[in-house]
C-alpha cells in the first residue's frame, strides 16, 4: 500500500444473503490473507435459535462477537492478516469487534432488502431462514465514516465487488504483500 501500513483484519459485513461469505473468501485469494467465516464462531444454542426462526439477542451475540474478537486480537498480534465474514449489525457490536485496534478495517456490503430477499429466496443450505432478514434490517445501523469503512455495492458480479474493495483498501492485488509459500528443494 503506498504509504498506508495494511490492516491486520478485514470484516466483511452486512445483513445474512448480502454475500459476506462469499466475497470475504475471494478477496482472501485475491490478497493472500486467510479466511475466516464468522459464523463458525457461533455456540450451537445461537445456530440452533436461528434455525428455529428466532432471531438473536444481544445476550445471544456477545459471547460469539467475543470469541471473534479473540481471533483477530491472535491474528494480528502475531503480524498475520484475517479476513472474517461478520453481520456486525451495530456499533456496539463493532466497537467489541475493534477492542480498539486502529489496523482492522470494516468492508459494509450493501443492499437493498428485496435484491437481498431474492438471493435468500435461492439460497440452500444455509442455516439463516429468510424470515429472519427484516430483523436483520430493523437491527443494521450503517457503519458511519469515523468507522473507517469502505461500502461496496452488491448489485455488481463478486469479482467487479472484490476489484472495487482491493482498489479502496489502494493494495496492489495483495500477492506481492502476502506471504508466498516457499519452494520446496
Amino acid at each position: 500500500m503506498a504509504g498506508v501500513k495494511a490492516p491486520c483484519a478485514l470484516i466483511v459485513m452486512g445483513v445474512s444473503g448480502s454475500g459476506k461469505s462469499t466475497v470475504a473468501e475471494l478477496l482472501g485469494r485475491r490478497l493472500g490473507w486467510r479466511f475466516e467465516d464468522g459464523d463458525s464462531f457461533h455456540p450451537k444454542s445461537n445456530v440452533e435459535k436461528m434455525k428455529a426462526g428466532h432471531p438473536l439477542t444481544d445476550q445471544d451475540r456477545w459471547p460469539w462477537l467475543n470469541a471473534i474478537a479473540d481471533e483477530i486480537a491472535r491474528v494480528c498480534n502475531k503480524g498475520e492478516h484475517v479476513i472474517i465474514a461478520c453481520s456486525a449489525l451495530k456499533h456496539t457490536y463493532r466497537d467489541v469487534l475493534l477492542r480498539g485496534r486502529d489496523d482492522v478495517r470494516f468492508v459494509f456490503l450493501k443492499g437493498t432488502q428485496e435484491l437481498i430477499a431474492d438471493r435468500l429466496a435461492h439460497r440452500k443450505g444455509h442455516f439463516m431462514p429468510p424470515g429472519l432478514l427484516t430483523s436483520q434490517f430493523n437491527t443494521l445501523e450503517p457503519p458511519e465514516a469515523s468507522e473507517h469503512v469502505i461500502t461496496a455495492s452488491i448489485d455488481e458480479s463478486v469479482e467487479a465487488i472484490v476489484d472495487g474493495i482491493v482498489r479502496q483498501l489502494k493494495i496492489d492485488g495483495g500477492k506481492s504483500r502476502a506471504k508466498e509459500p516457499r519452494a520446496q528443494p
